[in-house]
């Protein structure tokens, strides 16, 4: 058996760890007994006008054993291919239905050594740009100006950049693998969307009750009968909570650090009328009967957490455990004292240099093939790589290193609805860091006038 992408950790520090943490533990003694497949919802946070005005957001499923020779044509996996993500779009190529695989679909970049360590709009326009030329040109064509074409084909790739999501994951055997793949092979593939009742909920609803009939229902108080990302989730979470055989990890994939606005709490439909004061106080000076029944629903029907117990995504392996809330504030507060535990008293004034170099910098292809930001730093032409690989190797200074890494590590700490990133990700990015600091003390040390 191979081990999935998606897969319980093998290996736990359990020490100074509480009870929240304990109970993970558990989950993840009881994700060993998974199949070698398995297929996950993914709840997936509103942004922009979807985050303004209904907050709904998306929802998508990931096969982990289930690939495509093109976004419309599914086969079974090769070895060391990760699986696919499908959803149903509107107004992407005429098709109803597009399969991406996992690590573009997350992060707009084919293999996870070029993911970028921060991003903002510049890059990842580029990074889709480019996936589109090498793989989406049928679907998404250049404009005709040859211009990077407008419209929704951008959901397909990059979702990581532009909100956080949420994985609900039960196992699959091969043979229903083969089953689905036949059905969708089989099937028309033409633009049918429907708000109501032919939305991207629908589609997973069916993609689901196809392997496990009945597990995912519609939301007939608080979603008025309307199938939604949300109540999808929610009602995949307890129909394994009735099946003892049945195991369902929770993990969470953080949105990219960086300057894109972060994305906002999924909600169901009625809870958008409530949480929103644009909804509730017109409703309430018509009718205030109408307002006490939707209030009702949400705190009696809707209080779903999809980040309960959640493990955090790690792209170069299995899940893993959060860092941990204690360890969390120690490094918030030493970040923002900007003085204990070895970080640097210019933490700020390096944040300020490298924002000024993003804003004017262009991004460019690297000699490996990863983006690279180039633009003046001071007196001096930078070109600066935006992968973790790319990050020290070439002659960047230091300041901008340090105020990308401090930008990073400030929004991996703040408090969020869910977590951000894991422990031993976290204490990567702090090697990282020093590292950085390090080598900047024995350039100095060197060069002690230049130093000064």
């Amino acid at each position: 058996m191979h081990p999935h992408p998606l897969g319980a950790p093998a290996h736990l520090a359990v020490s100074k760890l509480g009870g929240r943490v304990l109970l993970l533990i558990c989950l993840l003694l009881g994700g060993a007994r998974f199949a070698d497949a398995n297929i996950t919802v993914l709840l997936e946070e509103p942004y922009s006008y979807d985050g303004a005005l209904a907050g709904t957001g998306h929802t998508a499923v990931y096969l982990s054993r289930v690939c495509a020779d093109s976004p419309t044509v599914l086969r079974r996996c090769f070895s060391g291919e990760r699986g696919v993500v499908i959803s149903r779009y509107t107004r992407i190529g005429g098709y109803d239905w597009l399969a991406i695989p996992l690590i573009p679909y997350l992060y707009a970049v084919e293999k996870p050594e070029d993911i970028p360590l921060y991003a903002d709009p510049k890059l990842v326009a580029f990074l889709r740009d480019r996936y589109r030329h090498s793989h989406l040109e049928d679907i998404a064509p250049d404009a005709p100006s040859e211009e990077i074409p407008k419209g929704d084909w951008v959901q397909l790739i990059g979702s990581s950049y532009d909100r956080t999501s949420y994985g609900f994951q039960i196992e699959t055997t091969a043979a229903q693998d083969d089953a689905l793949i036949e059905w969708f092979n089989s099937r028309p593939n033409r633009a049918s969307y429907n708000a109501v009742s032919r939305n991207c909920a629908n589609f997973v609803r069916d993609v689901v009750n196809f392997y496990y009939p009945g597990a995912v229902s519609r939301g007939f108080i608080t979603d008025l009968e309307v199938t939604t990302p949300k109540h999808a989730a929610k009602s995949l979470a307890r129909y394994s909570e009735h099946r003892s055989n049945l195991e369902l990890t929770r993990i969470v994939f953080p949105q990219v650090p960086g300057t894109i606005k972060r994305s906002r709490p999924v909600r169901g439909v009625l809870e958008s009328v409530f949480r929103a004061k644009k909804y509730v106080l017109p409703l309430a000076a018509l009718h205030p009967f109408i307002v006490g029944a939707v209030a009702s629903a949400y705190f009696f029907g809707d209080r779903f957490n999809p980040a309960r117990n959640a493990l955090v995504f790690n792209v170069s392996g299995d899940p893993e455990i959060p860092l941990p809330e204690t360890e969390r504030k120690m490094y918030f507060r030493s970040l923002e004292a900007g003085t204990p535990l070895n970080l640097d008293r210019e933490a700020g004034r390096d944040a300020v240099l490298w924002r000024q170099f993003q804003q004017k910098a262009e991004i460019e292809m690297s000699e490996s093939g990863r983006a690279m930001a180039t633009g003046r730093a001071g007196d001096e032409d930078v070109e600066m790589g935006m992968s973790r690989d790319d990050f020290t190797r070439n002659d960047v200074p230091a300041e901008l290193q340090k105020g990308l890494l401090v930008t990073r590590l400030h929004q991996e700490l703040g408090r969020g609805r869910a977590p951000k990133i894991s422990s031993s990700q976290f204490h990567e990015d702090w090697r990282l860091w020093q590292t950085v600091n390090q080598a900047e003390r024995e350039e100095a040390s060197r060069h002690p006038a230049t130093g000064n």
